[in-house]
């Protein structure tokens, strides 16, 4: 795993489990000149990232590659899971869970927004329901239907952030002077206030070419300047972008992320 130290003293980490769009890279039937890359960074899981801090470990999305990225990531416990929206390739790797039930002995909670909990109980209903007659290990799970308020979560205050992925309202999440604003077509003027300040934010850039419910790479790097973190990591990559190429061609300050990248800065709450 890269490794990039912001700064010493207590820190947050930041663990890019996945960083691509919900096809993944490689695509399925595609010999593109990403998708056939020996560049290891130019392959991308489904988007998810943990957050490790002296409190515990949180994960925002549960993509459909979990195990894999907790496997390749080291991820040995999560101790909470915030959710930004329902889409499959943020909530399909749910009954991964149970593993870290298992290991921590403790039901996991999750907080999302209601339409968001609605998906996932229908969804998975037999890891919500006290079924003894179910045949087989469910995962052990809570759900904390959450707004736009702040809430404190392992010590900690989570910030939800209001973005937008096309029409429909998600949430990113900021966490001390980290933020995680992946999925989106536009900031609201309010959210980019909340987002002021930041040392690291990871924010969504399909491709070149404009898409419905994604920035593009150029839009992208506009509302970076706009938010103005010290860093900004790109994610949510569609097979458009190659790594080392389009990472020369940004300004200072940005980059692509990719599977596995490690941020850690210092925790400030």
């Amino acid at each position: 795993m890269a490794v990039v130290a912001v700064a010493d003293g207590e820190s947050l980490e930041v663990v890019c489990l996945g960083t691509g769009t919900s096809h993944g890279v490689p695509m399925i039937a595609c010999d593109c000149p990403v998708c056939t890359s020996d560049d290891p960074r130019d392959r991308r899981s489904r988007t998810s990232v943990a957050v490790r801090f002296d409190g515990g470990t949180l994960l925002i999305d549960t993509s459909q590659e979990l195990r894999l990225q907790s496997i390749a990531c080291r991820i040995d416990r999560v101790d909470a899971v915030l959710y930004t929206h329902f889409h499959a390739d943020h909530v399909a790797g749910l009954d991964d869970l149970r593993r870290f039930n298992w290991l921590q002995k403790c039901v996991l909670p999750l907080y999302a927004e209601p339409e968001t909990a609605g998906v996932l109980r229908r969804m998975y209903p037999y890891a919500f329901e006290d079924d003894p007659t179910y045949p087989s290990a469910a995962p052990k799970l809570t759900i904390h239907e959450i707004d736009e308020s702040s809430f404190e979560l392992l010590g900690r205050e989570i910030v939800p952030i209001r973005l937008m992925h096309g029409p429909l309202p998600i949430l990113g999440y900021r966490i001390g002077n980290f933020a995680y604003c992946t999925d989106c077509s536009f900031i609201p003027d309010a959210s980019v206030e909340k987002l002021q300040g930041l040392d690291v934010l990871i924010l969504d850039a399909l491709r070149h070419t404009p898409h419905p419910t994604h920035f593009t790479l150029a839009q992208a790097v506009e509302t970076a300047r706009r938010i103005n973190a010290k860093r900004t990591c790109f994610t949510h990559i569609a097979h458009e972008l190659k790594h080392a190429e389009t990472n020369a061609d940004l300004p200072d300050g940005m980059a692509l992320a990719h599977d596995g990248l490690v941020l850690r800065l210092p925790f400030a709450n």
